[in-house]
């Protein structure tokens, strides 16, 4: 049985404890695997470098990918996503601090899925993220 996990791609030590902790206000229990910049969640996702071998059973349900990343900014990390076969179909919430309506356009035409403006407010912030996991991880229907 595949293991369904949550890829959180977020450089920001504030930003990430954020999210988990509005994941888990949600009930949302699925295990959540951070990449702290761009290159490990590309290696982590195209299971290369130090994740080479990884347990294939162990599927992606969705990425919360920030665009401000050190090494490999977010929207080349969803370029190689979206190159990869393995990857192309794989659901992508770009989830950012970022208001320019050039890092909007960028994300679609790339292929996010949806492109989310991260709330200052804490708690819209865990409405976001529970709406986001209502949707995502229970209503919306994955690949077989």
């Amino acid at each position: 049985m595949s293991e369904r996990v949550i890829v959180l791609v977020e450089d920001n030590a504030d930003d990430e404890e954020l999210t988990l902790r509005a994941l888990r206000k949600s009930n949302i229990s699925n295990r959540v695997v951070v990449a702290r910049d761009g290159a490990e969640a590309l290696d982590y996702l195209l299971m290369r470098g130090q994740h080479d071998g990884r347990d294939q059973r162990e599927v992606p349900q969705v990425v919360l990918l920030d665009l401000k990343l050190p090494k490999v900014d977010g929207l080349e990390v969803l370029r190689a996503l979206r190159a990869d076969p393995r990857t192309k179909a794989l659901p992508i919430v770009i989830l950012t601090s970022s208001a320019e309506d050039q890092d909007v356009i960028a994300g679609y035409r790339l292929g996010a899925n949806s492109y989310i403006r991260k709330p200052v407010d804490f708690t819209q912030f865990v409405e976001a993220v529970r709406q986001l996991g209502l949707y995502w991880l229970v209503l919306n229907q994955p690949l077989p």
